[in-house]
Order: C-alpha cells, then sequence, then structure tokens
C-alpha cells in the first residue's frame, strides 16, 4: 500500500475544502486554502535559501535534510513551520522553550538548525548560542507581545511570506522525508527520533481507515477528511509530541485546529471559554496537571460544551476521582487515555475510566524481560511494553541508542521504550512504569507511577511525584514529594493512605510538602525537581 505525506495530503484537503476553517485563534479564523498558500510561501523562503534534501543514504540514524527549528510558543506559525517544512522537504524538530542557554546549545549541536524559527521573545537565548553552531541559520523572526527586536540578520517573518518568490516549487515531497521529534529529556538528554513522515502520519497521526488497514492512497485520505466536523482544542505545548501530533492529526484527518488565546501556559478558564466560544469536540489533556484545574474551573460553573465528546488524554495518568468528577459534569463526553511515547506512539488505549488496563494500539504488545521473545496473553511474567509496524528509525546521530531502543525481537523490529508491562489473560495489558523511574528499595522494585496514583487519590493532595533517595539502611529509600491543601494530610494519614492500595516495602519513607510545580509545561512528571526537592 503507498503511504502518505504531509505537504501532499495537506494540499489535497485544501483544495478539497478550501474555505474550511483550519486554525481558530484569538477570534481570527484561517481557512485551509489560506494556510496552503502560507505553508508554500514558508518553503519556497527555505528553499530559496538553498535547503532541502539532499540526494544520498543514510543510515537509520543519520538524516539527509536540512533542519528547521521550532523555537515558539502555540501559535500558527507553530504548524506552518511544520507543514511548510514538508513542502520544502526540509525536516522540521521542536524546541524546547524553557532550555537554559547550555540545554540549548547542547540541543543546537546535536540538530544543526540550518533554519530557525523563533518568537521574538525568545531572541535573547537564541543569540547566547548562536556564535557556537557549525552554520550561520536563516533567522525567521515572529513578532510577539514582547517587543523585543529581532536579531541582527534576521528576517521578519510576516515580510518573508509576502516576498517569498512565485511559482511552483521544485520538489517533490515524499513519505521517506523525516520528521524529528525531540524527547523531553525528563530523565536524561534529550534525543532527536526520526520519524518517517509515511510512518508518523499511518501510526501516532492515526491516518488509516476505521479498521485500521491503510489507505489506498492521499485520494482516500482527502475523501475521509472531507466528512470531518471535528474541532480539536490543543491544550499542551507543541513543542512536545501530544501538542503536535494532537494538531498535526487534526489538520491531516481534515478537522479544525483551534488554540487557547494564552499560549505561555495553562489558564482553564481561558481554555474552556475558548472551548465554549469555537465549538470544540475534542479537547487534548497531559494528567492530572491539566485535567485537576480545568475541573477546578468547570466546578465554579457557567460553563455550556454541549459539542465536547472526547477529552483525550496522554502522557501521564488523571486519577480515578478527577476523571469521575469531571464526567459527572460533562455526561456527553468521554476521557480517552492513551500511554505511549515520543518513540513509539500510541501503544496503549484505555477507554473506559473504570478500566485499570490498557487495550494494545495495532502492532503493540509485550515482550520479555531480556527481549528475546514475545510474551502471550496471560503469561505470568513481567515485560516491556513493545510496538512493530509503525515505528522511527532511530535517532539522530547516535547507532548505540537506536540499537538498544529499537531491537529485533523474534525477526520483528520493535520500539521498547521502557515501559513495564504485563500481557493479561484477557489480552489486556497492565502497565506498571516507566523503567527510568522504577526504584529499587531493599532488593524490590518499586514503581513511581504506581505510588503516586495512590497519593493522587487521597484528599488533600493536589499532586505527587515519588523519587529515590540514598538510604544506608535500604540503599535507595522511597521519598514521596506533594502538593497538598493548606489543611492537607498528615505524614500518618498519607501512610494509612497508602497503606490501604500498597505493599508496605512501597510506602514512601518520607513526605516532602512544597508549592513549587512538579510539572513541566507540557504536564509531564519534573523528576529533576522532586529529587532537587527530596534532597
Amino acid at each position: 500500500m503507498p503511504q502518505l505525506d504531509l505537504a501532499t495530503l495537506f494540499d489535497g484537503i485544501a483544495a478539497a475544502v478550501p474555505d474550511r476553517p483550519a486554525l481558530l485563534w484569538r477570534g481570527a479564523v484561517r481557512t485551509f486554502a489560506d494556510t496552503a498558500d502560507r505553508t508554500r510561501r514558508l518553503a519556497r523562503v527555505l528553499r530559496a535559501h538553498g535547503l532541502g534534501r539532499a540526494d544520498r543514504a543514510c543510515e537509520p540514524w543519520e538524516s539527509p535534510h536540512d533542519h528547521l527549528a521550532l523555537y515558539l510558543h502555540n501559535g500558527p506559525e507553530y504548524l506552518e513551520g511544520l507543514v511548510g517544512a514538508h513542502k520544502a522537504r526540509v525536516a522540521p524538530f521542536n524546541v524546547n522553550y524553557r532550555y537554559t542557554g547550555p540545554e540549548l546549545a547542547g540541543l543546537f549541536g546535536d540538530a544543526r538548525p540550518a533554519a530557525i524559527l523563533y518568537h521574538a521573545r525568545f531572541g535573547p537565548a537564541l543569540a547566547s548560542v548562536l556564535p557556537g553552531l557549525e552554520r550561520e541559520p536563516l533567522l525567521l523572526c515572529v513578532h510577539d507581545e514582547s517587543g523585543t527586536p529581532p536579531l541582527p540578520g534576521a528576517l521578519d517573518y510576516e515580510t518573508a511570506l509576502a516576498g517569498a518568490p512565485d511559482g511552483p516549487l521544485d520538489t517533490a515531497p515524499d513519505p521517506d522525508d523525516l520528521h524529528i521529534l525531540y524527547t523531553g529529556g525528563t530523565t536524561g538528554l534529550p534525543k532527536g527520533v526520526l520519524w518517517r513522515i509515511g510512518d508518523l502520519l499511518s501510526g501516532p497521526l492515526g491516518l488509516v481507515r476505521r479498521d485500521q488497514t491503510p489507505f489506498s492512497g492521499t485520494a482516500e485520505a482527502v475523501e475521509r477528511a472531507v466528512e470531518s466536523r471535528t474541532r480539536v482544542l490543543v491544550a499542551p505545548p507543541m513543542m512536545h509530541g501530544t501538542g503536535t501530533w494532537s494538531a498535526l492529526g487534526a489538520w491531516c484527518g481534515g478537522a479544525a485546529v483551534v488554540l487557547p488565546d494564552r499560549t505561555d501556559g495553562l489558564d482553564p478558564a481561558d481554555l474552556l471559554r475558548t472551548a465554549e466560544r469555537t465549538g470544540a469536540t475534542r479537547v487534548s489533556l497531559v494528567g492530572d496537571a491539566f485535567a485537576r484545574p480545568i475541573l477546578a474551573e468547570l466546578e465554579r460553573g457557567g460553563y455550556t460544551l454541549p459539542r465536547l465528546r472526547t477529552l483525550l488524554n496522554s502522557g501521564a495518568s488523571i486519577g480515578p476521582d478527577v476523571k469521575k468528577r469531571i464526567l459527572a459534569l460533562l455526561p456527553h463526553a468521554r476521557i480517552v487515555d492513551v500511554l505511549g511515547s515520543s518513540e513509539s506512539g500510541f501503544a496503549v488505549v484505555r477507554r473506559r475510566p473504570e478500566d485499570r488496563s490498557f487495550t494494545p494500539a495495532p502492532g503493540a504488545g509485550v515482550v520479555s524481560a531480556d527481549r528475546t521473545r514475545f510474551l502471550e496473553p496471560g503469561d505470568d511474567e513481567l515485560g516491556w511494553v513493545a510496538k512493530a509496524g509503525t515505528i522511527p528509525l532511530g535517532y539522530l546521530n547516535d547507532a548505540a541508542r537506536t540499537a538498544a531502543t529499537f531491537p529485533v525481537v523474534a525477526g520483528r523490529r520493535v520500539v521498547v521504550a521502557g515501559d513495564r508491562a504485563r500481557f493479561l489473560a484477557d489480552g489486556t495489558v497492565a502497565v506498571h512504569g516507566r523503567d527510568a523511574t522504577t526504584i529499587n528499595t531493599g532488593g524490590e522494585k518499586v514503581f513511581a507511577e504506581e505510588v503516586e496514583d495512590v497519593l493522587r487519590g487521597l484528599p488533600g493532595v493536589a499532586d505527587a511525584l515519588v523519587v529515590g533517595r540514598p538510604s544506608e539502611r535500604w540503599g535507595t529509600e522511597i521519598v514521596a514529594v506533594l502538593r497538598v491543601a493548606a489543611d492537607g494530610p498528615s505524614d500518618d494519614a498519607l501512610r494509612d493512605g497508602c497503606a490501604a492500595r500498597l505493599a508496605r516495602y512501597k510506602i514512601p519513607k518520607a513526605f516532602v510538602r512544597t508549592d513549587a510545580g512538579l510539572r513541566l509545561p507540557n504536564g509531564k512528571a519534573d523528576y529533576a525537581a522532586a529529587r532537587a526537592l527530596a534532597g
């Protein structure tokens, strides 16, 4: 079956439904035709500066493309950058706007950007690392509310698009063109995951038929997109996979993307007003860090959301009590939990709030602890979530990590991103937690996420992360870092609450309270902050 490419698919949808809204933001509407034109103009700017794809063979951890850095808050330009890059056969990659100078320098040293599309407010941080780059990149500055002037030599984004050369593009985008997604680096240095755009579309972005078989080609995918009446409100930052995939998946399915007015952080009142005003049908979330503030705002009342049907959650868990209370306020909606990673896409799915285990996505399963065989349902063995089929090629510039994360098991190349799991007799998967957050204490393994879920379900606990710290007695002891209400539970109450659901060795030995945030901008756990607080 032929695969799709982003550039051709987007232009096909724009030709079929030119006047359909593609983006709604701050009261403005951009149609698919408008966006197709703007992304074509961006591609011409990139091509006019000599950027594109080289005609050479590469190893799975290499890229033949020039790279475009997207150093932006959410906004039209982020999505235009993604599509425009692919039209120019330039590989886009995400930049975490929270990175400090050394972190930013490390990222750019690995990614080697040939062009950087950036919001003006990030100019000073960018200026500090530009002298250390191997090549002088093309700079495209997007004006913002900061009033920061463009860097010397930078092109004004809107002016560059308006003056882009006329005529057709001299490119032929291909499903083999690369899309680079840098991992968040919450448990180590960020790594650039190399996705073929054809695999990304049919995998994480879900561009397949309802029976999960591939489309016959672009024409069939466009025909399906024409049927869409969906409006997807993207809450997480697009500098992470959840935000990017939610938005791109919407566009490639013919849906409108909706952005909250505020894009530099979560404002639940703004998000719900935006959902109400635009008639959003789906909202993407990242765990309790998003769900709890949204719940509190819903409970204040005053919102009418009759079109909202799906809350799509990924990247972190939502506590059972929080789910129950949200669904009581939105009885016409459902919460769908998806678990995956930058390397695997969505590996397992949970569609009902009462379910504790997950249903494997197509190509997903569980492999043995030694990664030599696939487990069968009912095998009483702790293994790893694995996924075959539409998976990345590897990590940019890293042959060793590519080989370790993408092994061949029983003749099939899979991705093993590090989630521990059991394959249950009913064919579902019980996920225990990330290996990177597994704590060995007194000879026992404790999965941090399991303890965190219990703690976040206790009255008065707003958030919790569990980490290990050195201990003479245990080697490593379990410590919980908590955000609690002013009149929150005592240590004894916390221990009692854990004891009702956890084995004794899993109960934290200490509880550290903090008013500081424990989440990254995408809602995922900030374990570095928690470890610093734990001492």
